[in-house]
């Protein structure tokens, strides 16, 4: 199993969480561009479908928690690309997105028996109820970073709020593609021999997917 392969976990983490800030960042430019108020519901959908692939593939906290240290990493080389402080609230307030997003995840994960994780219909409630979560705790963000959560034009009122039903209905798409596709690649890898060989190739592969979407951030960036 690939929880047993240290450098295959490690390897694979890596690489979402490249591909995943990455995305975030081209769907973010993309996204103000055309649908702002819909960007944090779209964005909280495709986090989840990162974590669920991460959690097929490593059935553990760390591997969620590294795959969102890499999001957040891509983030601040974004303020380096952008000359942006850290608690500019493109910056720091995305990162607190991504954390409580992880959190929100493992959260409803632990309450979800293995039997419910394994059909359609609970992973698409399991979906839903990460994302309804995740978006109850963003307008938090204000008492970590200072910079208080986006509201809805003229309003108080939070916008990660006014669009929940946008991002669980996203969620509870995306968590069940994420199962499936890391499922997929999980089943693949496992009867891939021999496994010594994705132990000396795993990290050289991996840092070169990391320094080829940093790359491709910069690119993008300037």
């Amino acid at each position: 199993m690939i929880e047993k392969r240290p450098a295959m976990l490690f390897g694979t983490v890596i690489v979402l969480g490249s591909i995943w800030g990455l995305a975030e960042t081209g769907l973010g430019m993309w996204l103000r561009t055309c649908a702002s108020s819909y960007s944090g519901a779209i964005m909280t959908g495709t986090a989840f479908f990162f974590m669920a692939m991460a959690w097929a593939l490593t059935r553990g906290v760390l591997g969620i928690s590294l795959m969102v240290a890499l999001a957040s990493l891509f983030k601040l080389f974004d303020a380096l690309f952008l000359s942006f402080p850290i608690k500019h609230g493109a910056i720091a307030n995305p990162i607190f997105a991504f954390w409580m997003e992880g959190l929100a995840f493992l959260v409803v994960i632990g309450i979800f028996n293995e039997r419910l994780r394994g059909k359609i219909a609970g992973r698409a409630l399991f979906g839903g109820l990460s994302a309804l979560l995740a978006v109850n705790l963003f307008p938090l963000v204000k008492f970590a970073t200072g910079i208080p959560a986006c509201v809805v034009p003229g309003t108080n009122y939070p916008l990660s709020l006014y669009y929940a039903p946008v991002a669980v209905l996203l969620s509870s798409l995306t968590i069940p593609l994420g199962f499936l596709f890391g499922e997929k690649l999980n089943a693949w890898a496992s009867s891939w021999e021999p496994a010594v060989r994705w132990e000396r190739l795993g990290y050289p592969i991996s840092t070169s997917v990391f320094v080829a979407c940093l790359a491709i951030l910069g690119w993008i960036r300037h």
